[in-house]
């Protein structure tokens, strides 16, 4: 049953210009459906660390797809989802549509935390999108021809982020999904050997992929300013515990995810990649 919400009643997008939560915005708006832009840069502005920020961006907001950078399993992320949901509960947002991460341990304690407000949850769990090759962190060095990282041979079903759009307006705008933890995968597994080989296919020249120590990565990071916690998401990848398809794609919208390939080309023929 898809709900018809009072059409005065606006979705608040956290992340409303990120990779998913874009994407979200955009397909609530194709339906018709009021949104607000959850962001530090929205009006009204919105930010995970000034708590003052998220009263006046629950006005008018009857559901929220929540998104928390930079990861739920960051340190401080549980104590700040809870108290927002139990803002927003409170606000009148009951409906609250969490994007959580496949295999991440540290992250349950955010869906418990969210699932305790008394909200009305969905949590839609999902690991490394396609979209990290052309929006995110992977951008330059795919550019660059050389994609280093510490993960051997280990492999993972990448899943694009407009199947998670698509799961997450599902969420947001069907009963039937309250309550419920869906966990998505894209179509097959693949190494990252793999993915430069498909790169390399769809942009016509070569990117290789260069495995690199744990020790080096991290220097990586740190000399490119950025935490060096994001390691510790290289480890669900090389542990496995990812390493299998699940279907959450399929259960919710009856279709199958798309394959990387699909994305390679796409993107390709957009030009990002060019050099």
């Amino acid at each position: 049953m898809t709900t018809n919400s009072n059409a005065t009643k606006k979705t608040l997008v956290i992340g409303g210009n990120g990779k998913t939560g874009r994407r979200v915005a955009e397909r609530l708006l194709v339906q018709g459906r009021p949104v607000r832009i959850g962001s530090r840069t929205g009006e009204p502005a919105f930010d995970w660390h000034r708590p003052e920020t998220w009263g006046p961006a629950l006005r008018d907001v009857d559901r929220v797809y929540v998104t928390y950078q930079p990861d739920l399993s960051f340190p401080g992320a549980a104590d700040q989802v809870g108290a927002f949901a139990e803002a927003a509960v409170a606000a009148g947002a009951r409906r609250l549509v969490l994007l959580s991460g496949r295999g991440e341990e540290a992250a349950r304690t955010s869906e418990d935390r969210l699932k305790d407000s008394g909200a009305d949850w969905t949590v839609v769990r999902a690991s490394w999108f396609h979209q990290n090759f052309d929006e995110d962190f992977f951008l330059e060095p795919v550019r660059a021809g050389e994609i280093a990282l510490p993960v051997a041979d280990a492999v993972e079903p990448f899943v694009d982020a407009g199947d998670i759009a698509d799961v997450a307006v599902a969420a947001l705008t069907d009963d039937r999904h309250i309550g419920r933890t869906y966990e998505l995968s894209g179509p097959r597994l693949l190494g990252f050997g793999e993915v430069a080989a498909e790169l390399s296919k769809a942009t016509g020249r070569e990117i290789a992929y260069v495995p690199v120590s744990d020790g080096e990565f991290r220097a990586a990071l740190r000399e490119e300013g950025l935490p060096e916690e994001f390691a510790e998401l290289f480890a669900l990848i090389l542990d496995g515990r990812n390493a299998h398809l699940v279907h959450g794609v399929e259960e919710v919208l009856g279709r199958p995810p798309r394959d990387f390939a699909d994305y390679a080309r796409e993107v390709a023929a957009s030009g990002v990649w060019d050099v």
